[in-house]
């Protein structure tokens, strides 16, 4: 898998509320530009380059599918004008604010070690630039709130990233339980289905059996009672009693297995 097609893969959207707060930003250097009278003979030269820094920054988030050389050439070049511009007159040290910008493709659209190097190359930038024109302490002091927030603000998105898709996550996850709950509950039911065929085959056999037990029994009796009545007609009564007897037992044993095999409210009397 090439590093494009990873790159498209993991990298953020811009959030409606994260663009607004970055172009608040840049515009704010935009009106300190104007604000500042010193600035006032440079004024053309300064809203030519800070407007061709907004198109190269609208353009790698308006075209996130852009391969990762043309992102990192647009960030470069944009760094490049910062410093260009910078150079101009140091004392408008608000420039680097525009560095913090940066820092918001870059944690959008890098992962890992890529992301993380352009952050602390930002950084570097940030404090290296007014360190260089006006000095350690007063560049330092002038920078460290600018390099604070292009740390803090990166580290935010990145973790709020990281939430959602802790979110999606658990949300896939419970969708794919209840999803195995069903298939759980599906095949519990199969199971009592099967348990309940099994069973009444089990009671159709022993009718069966039982059935033909009978049938034979009260016909053996019969037979003997057919053959007595021509040899021992007095003993055809005691055979007779039995004869009823048998047919009770088994009325009484097919009445329990037709129960058995039937549900209560569709029995019928016998």
């Amino acid at each position: 898998m090439s590093n494009h097609h990873h790159s498209n893969e993991t990298m953020l959207k811009p959030g409606r509320i994260g663009l607004a707060v970055i172009y608040l930003a840049f515009a704010a250097v935009v009106f300190r530009t104007f604000a500042i009278e010193e600035n006032r003979p440079l004024l053309s030269w300064y809203m030519g380059f800070e407007l061709a820094f907004l198109v190269l920054f609208t353009a790698i988030l308006l075209m996130p599918n852009l391969s990762d050389w043309l992102k990192h050439s647009c960030l470069i070049l944009q760094s490049v004008i910062v410093l260009y511009v910078l150079s101009w007159r140091p004392e408008f040290d608000f420039l680097v604010v525009l560095f913090l910008v940066l820092t918001y493709p870059v944690s959008l659209f890098f992962t890992g070690k890529i992301r993380w190097l352009w952050i602390f190359g930002l950084v570097l930038l940030t404090s290296g630039s007014l360190i260089f024109h006006l000095g350690v302490i007063r560049g330092l002091a002038l920078s460290l709130t600018t390099m604070a927030a292009e740390i803090v603000i990166p580290a935010f998105i990145i973790v709020n990233h990281e939430i959602e898709l802790a979110k999606v996550k658990s949300q896939d996850l419970v969708k794919e339980l209840q999803e195995t709950h069903e298939q759980l509950r599906l095949y519990a039911n199969r199971v009592e289905d099967l348990a309940a065929i099994q069973e009444r085959n089990r009671l159709a056999r022993e009718l069966h059996d039982t059935v033909s037990q009978l049938i034979f029994g009260i016909n053996l009796t019969t037979r003997s009672a057919q053959l007595l009545l021509k040899k021992d007609p007095d003993s055809v009564r005691e055979q007779l009693n039995r004869l009823q007897a048998m047919s009770t037992d088994a009325l009484a044993q097919l009445r329990s297995l037709i129960s058995e095999l039937r549900p209560p409210q569709n029995l019928e009397k016998i």
